[in-house]
This record gives C-alpha cells, sequence and structure tokens, in this order.
C-alpha cells in the first residue's frame, strides 16, 4: 500500500480481535517509523507510553476512559506524552549526527527560541505528538493493521497514574490491532473551497 492509499484508507477502527498479538518485530517496525516524524530543532519531544499490563489497560477502560473497547481489545495501545523541557535537555544529542557547524549553530538557538516562552514549549510538544500520530496511523495502515486514536478517556487521572512528570504533556492515545467490524462510511470532508485559502484570509 502506498501512502496516498493508506491515507485514504485509515479510519478510526472502534473494534479490534482481542486475540490478536502484534509481534515484537511489527511493534518495533511502528515505533521506529513513528520516531521518523518531523519536530522543531529535531528535539523530539513524543515520548510513547507502551500500555502493555491487561490490568492496567481493564482499569483505564472502566475508571477513566469511558468503556472505550479498544483501550483493552487492541493489540497494542500507546499513550502519547510529550517533554516540554527537551529542549535544555542536552540538546546536543539531537545533532549528533550533522556537521559541527551545523549542529552548533540550531543548538545555540534552541534556548533563545523556548526560554519563558511556556506557551510555546507547550504547543511545539503537541505539535510533535501530533504528526507522530499520524505516523503511527499511517504505518499501521500500511502494514495491513487498523487504528483509532483517543482522547475520550480522564487526562489528569490516567497522568497520575502512568506518573507522568511534571514537565511532560499529556496527548491522546492510538489503539493498533486488527479490525473486526467495517467502519461507517467516512461522514465527509469539508470542499477544498472552504478550507484553503490563498496568500490569507479576505
Amino acid at each position: 500500500m502506498n501512502t496516498i492509499e493508506a491515507i485514504y484508507a485509515r479510519r478510526a477502527v472502534k473494534h479490534f480481535d482481542p486475540d490478536h498479538r502484534l509481534t515484537a518485530d511489527e511493534e518495533r517496525k511502528l515505533l521506529e517509523a513513528t520516531i521518523q516524524s518531523p519536530t522543531s530543532f529535531n528535539i523530539q519531544h513524543w515520548r510513547f507510553v507502551i500500555l502493555r499490563d491487561p490490568a492496567l489497560r481493564t482499569r483505564i477502560r472502566t475508571e477513566f476512559g469511558n468503556d472505550q473497547a479498544q483501550m483493552t481489545d487492541a493489540s497494542l495501545l500507546v499513550l502519547f506524552t510529550g517533554d516540554t523541557k527537551a529542549w535544555n535537555k542536552s540538546p546536543e544529542r539531537y545533532w549528533a549526527n550533522a556537521p559541527k557547524e551545523v549542529a552548533d549553530m540550531l543548538v545555540s538557538w534552541m534556548k533563545p527560541f523556548h526560554k519563558g516562552r511556556e506557551w510555546l514549549q507547550r504547543d511545539e510538544a503537541q505539535r510533535s505528538i501530533g504528526m507522530a500520530m499520524q505516523s503511527l496511523m499511517l504505518a499501521a495502515k500500511a502494514m495491513g493493521y487498523d487504528s483509532c486514536p483517543m482522547i475520550g478517556f480522564d487526562i489528569d487521572k490516567v497522568a497520575k497514574l502512568i506518573n507522568l512528570p511534571d514537565d511532560h504533556v499529556m496527548g491522546p492515545m492510538v489503539a493498533i490491532g486488527k479490525g473486526t467490524k467495517d467502519t461507517w462510511p467516512k461522514p465527509g470532508q469539508l470542499p477544498l473551497d472552504e478550507v484553503v485559502f490563498e496568500d490569507g484570509f479576505e
């Protein structure tokens, strides 16, 4: 399946085969594809929490997740979080393989760009999460799997449950697995002339 086909074929699937398991190689392939996603300054803010323990997944589903079956039935459940202070944590490592002059320049720009701008730090982490989520879902579709992004859970309680660090933000979860039911027809996309503007808004 090529990229354009995966984009059109990807749907938010709600029903998964609870007996299906990804192999370790498949899981690694998905996650390695996910971390190819772009990030500002190559900071790679995302931190992925693999929710693997069946008891933990059941608790999230029943207590904090509005009883969404995909939380327990999917083969893989990934909670996306982001490190808002990644820009200030040994940033030279993000450019370890770049020419020294390029690395030095970009690392020197990180602190003045981010320092004191907490809103920007949070926004950048969330933007990185969003791009990584899409990469994961498209990679899954290309590998023959279905996915479902989810934000319908108690963010604060799940953050506490996973011991989210104070300098991290919560993002959505993505369930990956073998779908068992056909999805509804696509509800409809807005026409391009309603969402695309030339050189600005009128």
